[in-house]
C-alpha cells in the first residue's frame, strides 16, 4: 500500500476514522496494484516506509484485507478516503515515464497526477453544444465540428502555457528587483525558476470537457445504457485524435516539448494503446513528437458548468428539479405568498428545473420528467456498474485522471463499498470516490434520520466520557464586527467537551502562531476547581497559564459552562450551534459573545453535515442546506451563508 507518508499516526487515524472529523480539506490514499492484488487473494501485505525503499527502515506484515475492512468501513461511514490506483496514473501516462516527471501528488480534485513544481492548467469543451436537433428524433452529434474546436482548443490550451510562463517571469523579475537580499528571497526564487523550467520543459495541458450527460439526454440516450456508453465511445475517440493531431502539428511549427524520446514513449501504456487504436496517428508522433508532453483530463468543472447552464464533467445530472424561492414586494397585492419567515418577509416559491431539461420540455411540449431521456439517469439512480464501464472507457482516452465521484443510497451494505471499490481497479481506473446520502450527516448519527425520529418516543439518559485530568485544546481565533475573540475548546475523541471563550484583549496572551495545547484541571487551595492552558513553545518547553477563569468575564464563562454540559452530553454540533444562535440575550456584548461561541463551534462540524433547519431559504430544497469550512451552503443552488 503506498500513502504519502505511512505512519503510526495516520494507521491510528485509519483505525479510528469513524470518530475522525476532517475540518477543511478530504482525504484520498493511493493504492499499489500489489497491494490491491493481496486484497483480491486474500494475502499478507508488507507495510513499508519508504515505501519505494528496497531496504526500508520500517516493516510490518499484515493482513491486506484487515485493512481493506478498514478502509472501505470508512469509506461507507464518512465517504472517505477516496482512492487512488497509484500504478495506473503511472503506467497509463504520457509524462510520470519521463525521469523529472515522475508522478508525486495530484490537484486537489485528484484529476491530474503530476511531479513537483507544474501546473494544472484545464480547459473544457461543453458536449451539448454539438448536438444538432436537441431533444428530438433527428437529434446527432456533430463529430465534424467538434473534431475542429478540440483542434484549436488544443492549441489554445498551448498558448496559455506561455500566458503562465509570461507571467510566472513577471513575477520573478519584480521578485529580483526587490530590495531584499537574496538569501531572504531564495526559496521564493528557487520556486518560480522552478514552476518556469518545469512548465516550459512538459507544456502540461488539461484538455476536457462537461455536458456529458446533457449530450447524451439531447441525444435520446439514457446515461447508464450501452446506447450512451457507444456514443461517447466514438465522442472521446474523435477528442483524442483532434488534441493529439493539434499536438503534433504544433511539434512541426512550433517544436515538441524539450524531453521527447520515442523510446521512453514505448513505456506508456497509454501510447501503446495508440499504437494499436490509432495507427496513423501513433507513427506522425514518433516522427515529429508532440507539444505537450500530457493532454487531457475531465475535471470537476463545477462553476463552469454553472456558468453555461449545463451537468458538470462526466457526472450525470444529481436533481432534476427543485422548488425555489423569491422574495416579495410588500406592495405587490397579485403575489402568492407560500412561505413567510421569521423576520416577516414574504416569499413566492416557485419550481426550478435543470436548465437542459426544461429545453427538452419546450421541445417536446411535454411536462411529465418521467418521461424524459433524463428519467432514471440521475446520480442517485443509475447502476454504479455502468458509471464504472462509462469512466473507465473515458479513462482509457484520457492522458490524466477523471474527477468523479459515485452516488450511493442511505441503506446500502459496506461490502457494496468494496466491490466498487474493486472493480474500479480491475477496469482501470486511476481514482475513485463514493458517497453514501447521509454518510457526512453527523459522526454520532448511524441510522437513517427519518427511522430514528420515528422511534425518538421516549426521553433517554445519556453517559458522558469522564473527563481525564488533561485533554487535548483547539484554540481557535475569530472576529466579531470590529473585535477579535479567542477561544480554548477542549477535546476528548476529537470531539468538543468544553469550550472557553472571550475577547483577546480580556484573555491571557498567546503567540498569534499557537493552535493548539491542552485544557488541565486543577484544584487550588481552597478544593476548587481550576482550569489551566498549557501549550509547547517553538522550542519544545511547557508553558502554563493558570487559571482560565479568571482571565474570561465571569458572565461569559457561566454561559459556558452551561453551553460545556451540552457538549459533554451528546448533543451533536449543528444542533449545539443552532441551540446558541437561537438564545434571546437581553444585553448587546451577551449577543456578541453568543455569536462568538457559535463561530467557535461551527469549526468543528463535518463538512458535509446536514444543518439543524436543512431547508434552504434560496431555492427551498428541503434538505439542501450542509456544513462547508463552518459555513452553510445548500448542495443544489450554491446559496451559501457564513457567521
Amino acid at each position: 500500500m503506498e500513502i504519502v507518508k505511512f505512519s503510526t499516526v495516520f494507521r491510528n487515524l485509519l483505525a479510528n476514522a469513524i470518530k475522525f472529523t476532517p475540518e477543511k480539506g478530504n482525504i484520498s490514499i493511493r493504492l499499489s496494484d500489489e497491494f490491491m492484488v493481496a486484497v483480491v487473494n486474500d494475502d499478507d501485505f508488507t507495510l513499508r516506509w519508504p515505501i519505494d525503499s528496497k531496504t526500508p527502515t520500517y516493516k510490518k506484515v499484515i493482513k491486506a484485507r484487515s485493512l481493506w475492512d478498514t478502509i472501505i468501513t470508512c469509506a461507507h461511514n464518512t465517504a472517505e478516503p477516496g482512492l487512488i490506483f497509484w500504478d495506473r496514473q503511472h503506467y497509463y501516462s504520457t509524462s510520470s515515464i519521463y525521469p523529472g516527471f515522475k508522478n508525486s501528488s495530484t490537484n486537489p480534485c485528484s484529476e491530474i497526477a503530476m511531479q513537483g513544481g507544474d501546473s494544472c492548467r484545464l480547459i473544457a469543451i461543453n458536449l451539448y453544444s454539438f448536438v444538432k436537433d436537441p431533444f428530438t428524433e433527428k437529434a446527432t452529434f456533430d463529430f465534424k465540428k467538434f473534431y475542429e474546436v478540440v483542434y484549436e482548443s488544443q492549441r489554445l490550451m498551448d498558448d496559455l502555457v506561455d500566458l503562465e510562463l509570461e507571467a510566472v517571469n513577471k513575477i520573478f523579475n519584480k521578485i529580483m528587483h526587490d530590495k531584499e537580499p537574496d538569501e531572504i528571497k531564495q526559496v521564493e526564487i528557487n520556486t518560480w525558476k522552478l514552476l518556469y523550467k518545469t512548465g516550459k520543459k512538459g507544456r502540461r495541458t488539461g484538455l476536457g470537457f462537461t455536458a456529458l450527460a446533457d449530450a447524451m439526454a439531447a441525444l435520446g440516450k439514457k446515461f447508464d445504457t450501452d446506447e450512451a456508453i457507444a456514443v461517447v465511445d466514438e465522442i472521446m475517440k474523435t477528442k483524442l485524435r483532434g488534441e493529439f493531431d493539434s499536438s503534433i502539428d504544433m511539434a512541426i511549427t512550433r517544436g515538441k516539448f524539450e524531453a521527447f524520446s520515442p523510446e521512453i514513449e514505448k513505456f506508456s501504456e497509454f501510447v501503446q494503446m495508440m499504437e494499436k487504436e490509432f495507427p496513423d496517428v501513433y507513427k506522425r508522433m514518433m516522427k515529429y513528437g508532440r507539444r505537450n508532453i500530457s493532454i487531457s483530463t475531465v475535471a470537476p468543472t463545477g462553476s463552469l458548468s454553472m456558468l453555461a447552464q449545463t451537468s458538470s464533467g462526466i457526472e450525470p445530472v444529481y436533481l432534476l428539479s427543485y422548488k425555489r424561492r423569491r422574495k416579495v414586494n410588500q406592495d405587490d397585492t397579485n403575489a402568492k405568498v407560500a412561505y413567510i419567515d421569521d423576520m416577516g418577509d414574504s416569499f413566492e416559491e416557485f419550481e426550478v428545473y435543470h436548465p437542459k431539461l426544461k429545453q427538452w420540455m419546450e421541445v417536446t411540449g411535454k411536462t411529465d420528467i418521467k418521461e424524459s431521456p433524463y428519467s432514471g439517469a440521475t446520480a442517485p439512480e443509475i447502476d454504479w456498474k455502468k458509471r464504472i464501464e462509462m469512466q473507465s472507457l473515458v479513462q482509457k482516452y484520457t492522458t490524466h485522471s477523471i474527477s468523479s465521484t459515485i452516488n450511493l443510497a442511505t441503506d446500502v451494505p459496506v461490502d457494496l463499498v468494496g466491490d466498487i471499490y474493486i472493480e474500479s481497479w480491475r477496469k482501470g481506473l486511476k481514482g475513485i470516490t463514493v458517497y453514501r446520502d447521509g454518510s457526512r450527516s453527523g459522526i454520532l448519527i448511524a441510522n437513517d434520520t427519518k427511522k430514528a425520529e420515528k422511534k425518538a418516543d421516549c426521553y433517554a439518559e445519556t453517559v458522558f466520557p469522564k473527563r481525564p485530568k488533561k485533554i487535548a485544546a483547539k484554540v481557535v481565533r475569530f472576529q466579531n464586527d470590529y473585535e477579535k475573540w479567542v477561544a480554548v475548546v477542549g477535546l476528548i475523541n476529537n470531539r468538543p467537551y468544553e469550550i472557553f471563550t472571550g475577547k483577546i484583549e480580556d484573555a491571557f496572551i498567546l503567540p498569534a502562531w499557537l493552535e493548539e495545547g491542552w485544557v488541565i484541571k486543577n484544584r487550588d487551595k481552597n478544593g476548587e476547581s481550576r482550569y489551566d492552558f498549557q501549550f509547547l513553545d517553538k522550542d519544545g518547553y511547557k508553558v502554563t497559564f493558570e487559571g482560565l477563569s479568571r482571565t474570561f468575564d465571569k458572565e461569559y464563562w457561566n454561559y459556558a459552562k452551561l453551553i460545556s454540559g451540552v457538549l459533554r452530553h451528546g448533543m451533536p454540533i449543528p444542533y449545539a450551534v443552532d441551540l446558541i444562535n437561537n438564545l434571546n440575550m437581553y444585553d448587546e456584548n451577551i449577543n456578541t459573545w453568543k455569536n462568538g461561541i457559535a463561530r467557535a463551534l461551527k469549526q468543528f462540524v463535518a463538512d458535509g453535515t446536514q444543518a439543524v433547519d436543512k431547508k434552504c431559504p434560496e431555492c427551498g430544497d428541503p434538505d439542501g442546506l450542509i456544513y462547508e469550512e463552518g459555513c452553510l451552503k445548500c448542495k443544489n443552488c450554491g446559496h451559501t451563508k457564513c457567521g
